[in-house]
């Protein structure tokens, strides 16, 4: 019989490359990782790693055993949740991680409703951009977060992530009032293909989008403003400096001057919840049934009376 302890060592070296990281995610020493893969080696009766170069990798046998021990610890999760259900109240730690739309329209209304039922959830917050979000989701450091894809680049997830999508909405380009395309109905990107835009920093999801989509488009955007902040974008859009694409919930009303135009290519954005699997605790899903029920509101208000 294998020790979990030693299972949940070896599928963390699997998941993370080394002893060493194993060892930081764990919260024990390098050398306590070690010793516990030497115990499972001897249970197993084969090598379940080999040296490689300064560090090491696993055999064939730790591989088979490693995939073994990743699903064992996800059942385990699973039983944990399990427990959680049988009668007991929505409470603790909940640690929440978005981009800065999401945060913005669909985060608070949906945990003054969660708080509103359970009082003592404990929630905590912080934006960022999914590229860093999700590796902290998947290291146990947040326990649900809300990120963005945009077509047509679909979202990346890591194994063991579960997803649900909460809102679909449109993209459209932002012009000055006063560009020669702002009265258009609909605008092809080629016909963008000379403008400085505004995105959101390299990396992210909105700039390699953009990319992405102008590149189909037979041309390589020109992005000299690289920007978190929408309303900053949308005042470089508003000045004549600079277009950009933005979606439905990131369109700010105080901007006048600035026309947001349909793109011929139908370019959309999902807001999407991303958990680990078998790791819905209570707080969990409770925030999840918020949120779910805000993104229905939001998307039942209509696009038009939102872009108008």
């Amino acid at each position: 019989m294998f020790s979990t302890d030693r299972l949940r060592a070896l599928a963390a070296v699997a998941e993370h490359g080394s002893i060493a990281a194993a060892a930081r995610v764990l919260h024990v020493t390098p050398s306590g990782v070690s010793q516990q893969l030497a115990r499972l080696e001897r249970e197993a009766g084969r090598p379940l790693l080999e040296p490689d170069g300064r560090t090491v990798r696993l055999t064939q046998a730790g591989r088979v055993l490693a995939g073994h021990a990743a699903r064992v610890g996800a059942q385990l999760e699973q039983a944990r949740a399990d427990l959680d259900d049988l009668g007991e109240e929505v409470l603790g730690p909940l640690r929440l991680g978005g981009v800065g739309t999401a945060l913005r329209t669909l985060v608070p209304p949906a945990l003054a409703a969660l708080l509103a039922g359970h009082p003592r959830v404990e929630p905590s917050v912080g934006d960022g951009e999914a590229v860093a979000l999700l590796p902290r989701l998947m290291r146990g450091e947040l326990d649900l977060v809300v990120v963005e894809s945009w077509s047509p680049r679909p979202l990346a997830l890591p194994a063991g992530a579960a997803v649900e999508r909460l809102v679909r909405e449109e993209v459209r380009v932002a012009l000055a009032g006063r560009h020669p395309l702002a009265e258009r109905a609909r605008v092809r990107l080629e016909e963008l293909a000379d403008e400085s835009w505004a995105s959101c920093p390299t990396g992210t999801e909105p700039y390699e989008s953009l990319v992405q989509v102008a590149r189909a488009s037979g041309f390589d955007p020109r992005i000299p403003y690289t920007l978190t902040e929408m309303p900053t974008q949308l005042e470089l859009v508003r000045s004549g400096l600079a277009v950009a694409l933005v979606p439905e919930t990131a369109r700010y009303p105080e901007t006048p001057g600035v026309r947001f135009v349909p793109v011929e290519q139908g370019l959309h954005r999902d807001i999407t919840a991303v958990w680990r699997e078998g790791a819905d605790d209570p707080p969990v899903r409770a925030f999840l049934e918020a949120i779910r029920t805000g993104a229905g509101r939001l998307t039942s208000g209509g696009s038009e009376t939102a872009w108008s």
